[in-house]
């Protein structure tokens, strides 16, 4: 396998601004919401964090789970809520969406009898279906299913889907069909990824599709397509995978293999942070990926189905971390890089974006290129989370539910 360097590739050593988790745990996840970069610690802390975006100022703080909170991501719309919100899972058992203004759950979930950890989860496009993977005890995985509107008893389960630790669920969402944002894709330590529909109660009947990589899998995600969607998968053993919408296996390599050794310049990848469907193409998939020292590339491919196509390497950002950097965002409407790592540190750096992902010129990117301390991304700021200038801002360092 080659990886090529980018007409456009660029090092950026020096980071935007950089601060760190109050509590100096190591930072699991990151993602927006509104005016804030969001971040989930791990135990024993549990917390988390919400960051002015402008100023990386930690403004707020959540409890989060009692025993570690395992999924971070941001949704629309739970519950006919017509707000993004926050949605978190943990090995409490529970799925919680917050309400960051007041600090405290707006709805939390729980799974039924026993409870069971929670390792991942996600909302549908229309709020109104929570699923969620759970952990292997004796011999039972779970897919659990929730109305939020009804969030006490789990209005579903399917329990044969898979075999092992379910660690990663994502509806399919921005179909034209209606009926596509029922379908769940998930993955499993079990070494499948899976599609379902969500609103089948009988499971037989639910599973639409079904592959086998036959290595324990850490993450998945769909691949946003024109004309089809597509599936990633990535390996507790650093390889990735790209599947078929019907589960047909594309491509399968070690991530660690394409390297460059040319002008000088070195780039070896130790480890897969995660992917990222860029909102500029949609047939390019942004591979981010980390190495041992803590520097993270941004990878990509010409065509993730062909494993023929070589690998190119975009840009890269170093000296920014001690150690692996657990978690990358990417905040492409302000071509910013938010990164965090298990050296407690979060950092903002510049991201241009690659050419192949741009839908503009350079000239066009220049202009709209936006600085994290301009005025235009502070009025932004006020606009999304429509908070009055008289209303102080309030910060919560030990909400209890």
């Amino acid at each position: 396998m080659s990886l090529l360097e980018s007409p456009s590739f660029e090092t950026i050593s020096s980071a935007i601004k950089s601060t760190t988790h109050p509590d100096g745990s190591y930072v699991l996840a990151l993602t927006s919401l509104g005016n804030y970069y969001v971040s989930s610690a791990s135990a024993p802390s549990n917390a988390i964090h919400l960051f002015d975006k402008s100023f990386l100022k930690c403004v707020q703080t959540l409890k989060g789970h009692q025993n570690a909170t395992t999924t971070l991501r941001t949704v629309r719309g739970i519950g006919g809520s017509d707000r993004h919100m926050l949605l978190s899972a943990g090995k409490d058992g529970c799925v919680i969406a917050w309400d960051e203004r007041s600090g405290t759950p707006t709805i939390q979930m729980t799974t039924s009898g026993r409870s069971r950890t929670v390792l991942s989860c996600d909302a549908s496009h229309d709020g109104l279906t929570v699923a969620a993977g759970t952990d292997l005890q004796k011999e039972d995985a779970f897919i659990l299913y929730w109305d939020p509107r009804k969030p006490t008893v789990p209005l579903r389960v399917h329990g044969s889907t898979h075999s092992d630790d379910i660690t990663a669920v994502h509806f399919l969402k921005n179909s034209p069909s209606p009926t596509s944002g029922q379908i769940l894709l998930s993955a499993s330590t079990d070494g499948l990824v899976s599609t379902s529909n969500s609103a089948e109660d009988d499971e037989d009947e639910a599973v639409l599709n079904v592959g086998s990589w036959g290595c324990s899998i850490s993450q998945a995600g769909w691949i946003r397509g024109s004309s089809a969607n597509r599936v990633w998968a990535a390996s507790d053993m650093e390889t990735f995978s790209c599947w078929s919408n019907e589960l047909d296996m594309l491509q399968n390599c070690d991530i660690r293999h394409p390297s460059i050794h040319s002008h000088g310049r070195t780039w070896v990848t130790d480890y897969l942070i995660t992917c990222h469907n860029t909102k500029r193409s949609d047939s390019n998939l942004a591979v981010f990926v980390g190495s041992n020292e803590g520097d993270v590339a941004l990878l990509s491919s010409s065509n993730v189905s062909d494993s023929s196509a070589p690998w190119t390497i975009n840009s890269a950002w170093a000296n920014g971390h001690t150690g692996v950097v657990r978690s990358v965002l990417w905040d492409e409407a302000h071509e910013i890089l938010v990164t965090g790592g298990e050296d407690s540190k979060i950092s903002t750096w510049r991201c241009p974006l690659p050419g192949q992902f741009s839908r503009f010129d350079k000239s066009v990117q220049d202009e709209n290129a936006m600085d994290m301390d301009s005025t235009i991304l502070k009025r932004e700021r006020d606009d999304e989370m429509d908070i009055s200038e008289s209303e102080p801002v309030r910060i919560f360092l030990s909400t209890t539910f």
